[in-house]
């Protein structure tokens, strides 16, 4: 089972963003840092997901996949499978169909304290 632990962040609501992708995978560590642009911080949480599905897809094809995630709203709409807000809803159906190409995918919430690895990533990657 892969561990995968994303954040994005945003400086300014919205303002320049960032994606973090912390993954450990067969005793290994790997981290990823995405500059996003401009967008909300909760648009840039919906992307770091979407980052790390895609290099999951790359990487570590037909593994069992573990998300974590300190945005109760992806987490959410990702469990759901629905969310209302119109900007969101193309970016759940793209997650939803990359998870689709995993055996099994799993999103869980988790406090923020508890993804500090993504969380420096997302903001380094505003800094860049």
């Amino acid at each position: 089972m892969i561990e995968v632990y994303t954040d994005g962040s945003s400086s300014g609501n919205p303002g320049a963003s960032g994606a973090g992708i912390y993954i450990k995978a067969h005793g290994g560590k790997y981290e990823f840092s995405f500059s996003l642009g401009v967008m909300s911080n909760h648009e840039a949480e919906f992307h770091a997901v979407l980052k790390a599905l895609g290099i999951c897809l790359e990487h570590f094809p037909d593994e069992i996949l573990s998300f974590r995630s300190d945005s109760r709203l992806v987490v959410d709409a990702i469990e759901a499978g629905f969310i209302k807000n119109q900007v969101y809803k193309p970016l759940l159906s793209q997650i939803n169909e990359k998870a689709s190409s995993f055996p099994y995918f799993f999103i869980k919430w988790i406090p923020e304290k508890q993804n500090p690895h993504a969380d420096r990533l997302a903001r380094q990657a505003i800094r860049v």
